[in-house]
């Protein structure tokens, strides 16, 4: 009897032991997982690209062409929509500057004021997109040194700004094979002069041979240098227009966006997220931006996309908000 109490607590003995033993694993094979999942959590938040959202002045131009907002309001209102960084355009502020000849009294207020309030919002200032200061790719090599030399200015402005660029047109001849030597002799005096102050000379695909991409990535290459780059635009790739003009009359012809900013993300230093309409979904109707989204970010960039609202059937408001809500979806 004696003999079956002892095989009996020896039997209750193992039991117990492979009990705990079965109950430490699957309390080890829990923990392991949490710890796995954990781990996969920190690497997924870790490889997101580093993507943060700022504001093209240009999706606001209807109120303060048509409605009389001030300008000098866009860094509370971008501030007020949850954005992070601000890029300017030069000709939103011209009734100003132009009344005053573009002075280096008129210049140095409008950098103080803006540099006041980007600072009261904590905004990064980004870039200033340069328009109607000359064609910078014109034949005529005196025309295109005083066309440069009228850009000098912005790019002061930019460096006492904080910015880290101007965008520039490539405005000139539409035959490539004039265009491309005289872009690259524009660009190179203007990236030389820029260099000093630290500031990049960009290029939108914006109207004539800039929106043929493998043109511009060609005129990249041969400036080659490391402050001359570009800001690829989602939706300037008419290549082609009705009347033959930049940008007013129906598109023609149009370039492989897709392609295109492929094509022009290597030199890219910014990216202009341009939106026009959407549907019931939220998502953009004319441009695939899960699809383009993917390119910017296949090309390893990082740094700040601009949204940029163009559309007519939402407010500048809903659609510069629309456009922002669609990015933060992909991102996510």
């Amino acid at each position: 009897m004696a003999s079956k109490g002892l095989a009996q607590k020896s039997i209750a003995v193992i039991m117990t032991v492979v009990l705990f033993g079965f109950h430490s694993c699957k309390q080890n094979s829990k923990k392991e997982t949490a710890d796995e999942t954990a781990e996969e959590e920190v690497a997924m938040e870790q490889s997101k690209p580093d993507i943060k959202l700022s504001l093209a002045q240009w999706s606001m131009h209807k109120m303060i062409f048509d409605d009389g907002v001030d300008p000098y309001t866009f860094a509370e209102k971008a501030s007020q929509w949850g954005f992070e960084g601000l890029e300017y355009v030069s000709a939103l502020y011209y009734k100003e500057l132009q009344a005053q000849d573009f002075s280096e009294e008129a210049m140095n207020n409008w950098v103080e004021k803006s540099k006041a309030e980007s600072e009261k919002y904590g905004l990064t200032n980004l870039l200033i997109m340069i328009d109607g200061q000359g064609d910078i790719a014109v034949e005529d090599e005196t025309k295109r040194k005083e066309a440069v030399e009228n850009h000098y200015k912005w790019v002061d402005a930019a460096a006492a700004l904080g910015c880290h660029s101007i965008r520039v047109n490539l405005n000139g001849s539409k035959d490539p094979e004039v265009w491309i030597p005289t872009s690259v002799a524009g660009l190179t005096q203007l990236a030389s002069y820029a260099k000093g102050k630290n500031i990049n000379i960009i290029v939108e695909n914006h109207g004539g041979p800039s929106s043929n991409a493998q043109l511009l990535a060609e005129v990249m290459q041969k400036v080659g240098m490391d402050n001359c780059g570009t800001l690829p635009d989602f939706g300037n790739f008419c290549i082609k227009r009705e009347d033959g003009s930049y940008y007013e009359s129906k598109c023609l012809e149009e370039y492989d966006r897709y392609e295109g900013t492929r094509e022009l993300m290597p030199y890219a230093k910014g990216v202009s997220a341009k939106s026009y309409s959407f549907d019931e979904e939220g998502n953009e109707t004319r441009v695939d931006y899960p699809r383009i989204m993917e390119i910017v970010l296949e090309s390893g960039y990082s740094g700040f996309v601009g949204v940029e609202y163009e559309g007519s059937e939402l407010s500048e408001e809903e659609g510069i908000l629309a456009t922002k809500r669609l990015l933060e979806k992909i991102l996510d």
